[in-house]
């Protein structure tokens, strides 16, 4: 095993890994790369999962705060993204429990967002809807 790979190769040190597990050559594993890097999928995970809410979000500030604007492209938006949060949370299921933890933080984001899209300046401080509404294919907002 090149000790080395994993700083000069990413992609080389990959595919030496899986294929070390696949030969269930476990002692000659990178142990301590390859923990950082479970570690870093799921913060990956947590992170879309944030981006997601922020983008779905923002349309929804959207939505209720410039209802003349209102279209089928905008309930189409608020969709998609709830259909790419849904499979987010398809793919781990251990993240739904902490959508109402992350929902203020991604508030936060989206409403930056939706603030320099729209130019208005009177959208709520803290995220309006519950997570249940959030995520609810149902819910637009009034």
């Amino acid at each position: 095993m090149d000790i080395d790979l994993y700083e000069r190769d990413f992609f080389a040190w990959t595919e030496e890994q899986a294929a070390l597990l696949r030969a269930g050559n476990v002692s000659a594993l990178d142990l301590e790369h390859l923990a950082e890097e479970i570690e870093s999928l799921g913060s990956s995970q947590r992170s879309e999962l944030r981006r997601r809410l922020a983008r779905l979000l923002r349309h929804l500030l959207k939505y209720q705060c410039q209802p003349e604007h209102r279209s089928r492209s905008w309930a189409t938006a608020i969709r998609v993204q709830r259909d790419e949060l849904a499979g987010v949370l398809n793919d781990s299921p251990s993240l739904r429990p902490t959508v109402p933890a992350v929902i203020p933080n991604a508030y936060r984001l989206g409403r930056d967002w939706a603030l320099d899209e729209t130019g208005l300046f009177a959208l709520p401080e803290e995220c309006p809807w519950t997570a249940e509404q959030v995520l609810s294919q149902d819910f637009l907002p009034d």
